[in-house]
């Protein structure tokens, strides 16, 4: 830690200036209070370029180590280049004596994850995981009708994350090399596993099926995921670049009721497009249309059971709860063992898929 003066922000540090980095973290670090991003670490020129133009006052580092290099004038290090240099990445900021927060899929196995996490705690620093998508609109909703029974006992939960790429992009994430942690099971996966965990708790069997269905495509593009949790509920979830027509986000079948939500949240949208949460009562919601319905022995497609009105999405929460968790000792909203365990089960997929067997955790 840098030793700021009480009161003044704490400087962040950011490795990588993709999608990742340009659309998601540094925007929400630059909108959340107590947080300013300091420097941005990257050797691509024209996002240099572009770090600098939406963020005048940030330094710009060419390559990760020279940012390590200066971990003691910094508060936090975020993570957020391609996969495969999250586990040496957050190794070096972490032995540089930073607090790291990692984009997710924090490794590639399991085993890594859980050393990373052994390493942060021997450090004393903290280490947490970007699982944004906890703070999606929809998911916030589903847990508040969890909460308050609306739905009696859930017995299966349906999530899809699904879009209509027929043409592969290239690039590392669909890379067929398994160095690089490509494909839909760790990308989108890695969302709709931990939504499923956080929901309904640990996962006893995992069975999945991994497809590549574009041409030219090296990697999965098409997938699901069947999960049995020890608390009865099976989870049913569907990545996929595939999908000429897109199913229901979630559809959640209980004792009492269902809800079913159509649509993705809307924030990642808006960060594409350059809008920003700072101030924004309106931020991470969506038009009534766009709402759920919960009800029994109806359709939604046809106007059956009641609206739910959708909660506003609050990704600025994450960085909020670092910032707290730095300053005040609060709790590390996204755990490196709460990822462990989602790749516990990202693995057990995989190799489910491969085999074509069922694989108990």
């Amino acid at each position: 830690m840098t030793g700021n003066p009480p009161g003044s922000p704490l400087r962040v540090g950011l490795v990588g200036y993709g999608l990742a980095g340009s659309v998601f973290h540094a925007p929400l670090i630059a909108a959340t209070e107590g947080l300013v991003l300091d420097t941005v670490a990257t050797s691509n020129p024209e996002r240099q370029r572009q770090a600098r133009a939406e963020f005048p006052d940030v330094r710009v580092a060419p390559t990760p180590d020279e940012l390590f290099a200066r971990a003691a004038e910094l508060d936090l290090i975020v993570i957020a280049s391609p996969n495969k240099t999250h586990v040496p990445f957050a190794i070096a900021a972490l032995e540089a004596g930073a607090p790291v927060v990692v984009d997710k899929p924090v490794a590639g196995t399991a085993a890594e994850a859980r050393e990373l996490a052994a390493l942060a705690e021997e450090r004393g620093l903290l280490l947490s995981v970007f699982q944004n998508r906890r703070w999606d609109n929809d998911f916030l909703t589903l847990r508040k009708l969890i909460a308050d029974g609306a739905l009696g006992d859930v017995w299966r939960f349906e999530s899809r994350f699904e879009r209509w790429r027929p043409q592969p992009k290239g690039g590392w994430r669909e890379s067929g090399d398994p160095a690089e942690i490509g494909g839909l099971l760790y990308d989108l996966g890695s969302h709709v596993v931990d939504q499923a965990l956080v929901l309904f708790g640990p996962a006893t069997r995992v069975y999945a099926e991994a497809d590549v269905r574009r041409s030219g495509a090296e990697t999965d593009d098409d997938s699901f995921i069947a999960l049995t949790h020890a608390s009865g509920v099976r989870s049913h979830l569907y990545v996929s670049a595939t999908t000429a027509q897109l199913g229901p986000r979630f559809r959640v079948l209980g004792s009492r009721a269902g809800y079913v939500k159509y649509g993705l949240d809307p924030q990642e949208a808006e960060l594409r497009d350059g809008r920003r949460p700072g101030g924004r009562a309106d931020w991470g919601t969506e038009p009534e249309s766009m709402w759920g319905r919960v009800g029994a022995g109806e359709s939604p497609l046809t106007g059956g059971g009641t609206p739910e009105p959708t909660l506003p999405g609050d990704y600025p929460a994450y960085y909020a709860a670092v910032a707290k968790a730095l300053t005040e000792g609060g709790p590390n909203p996204v755990t490196a063992a709460e990822a462990a365990d989602a790749l516990d089960v990202l693995e057990a997929a995989r190799r489910s898929a491969r085999d074509g067997v069922a694989v108990d955790l």
